[in-house]
């Protein structure tokens, strides 16, 4: 019998969440629509809200995670910065590492005992 695993882990700073998989699902839904108000609509989170994650996020990091574009033919939007990204890239890494580890850590569990 094949048990699923379910866990969360979230990356704290002085001012609390920095990074979790709320954030981090708002931060892959703006690099896809290139818009705060579309990303927390994607996620039915107000856009207040969406921007309060931002706001924190960007306050936390060394350098911005995202932001503002202004004009332009497209009317401007958000995008992720370079670092941005890399976090976005890195917190995946480690999120697969983490799964992967749960899941050869219950292989080896001993479900007879």
């Amino acid at each position: 019998m094949q048990y699923p695993i379910h866990y969360r882990f979230w990356i704290s700073g002085e001012e609390g969440t920095f990074l979790g998989q709320g954030r981090i699902t708002l931060l892959e839904a703006i690099a896809e629509t290139g818009s705060i108000n579309k990303a927390a609509q994607s996620m039915k989170m107000s856009y207040r809200k969406a921007w309060k994650l931002i706001d924190s996020m960007n306050a936390q990091a060394p350098n911005p995670l995202v932001v503002r574009v202004s004009g332009g033919a497209g009317g401007g939007g958000t995008q992720l910065t370079d670092d941005g990204r890399r976090v976005l890239d890195e917190y995946k890494k480690l999120q697969e590492k983490i799964r992967t580890y749960f899941e050869e850590e219950l292989s080896s569990f001993d479900w007879k005992t």
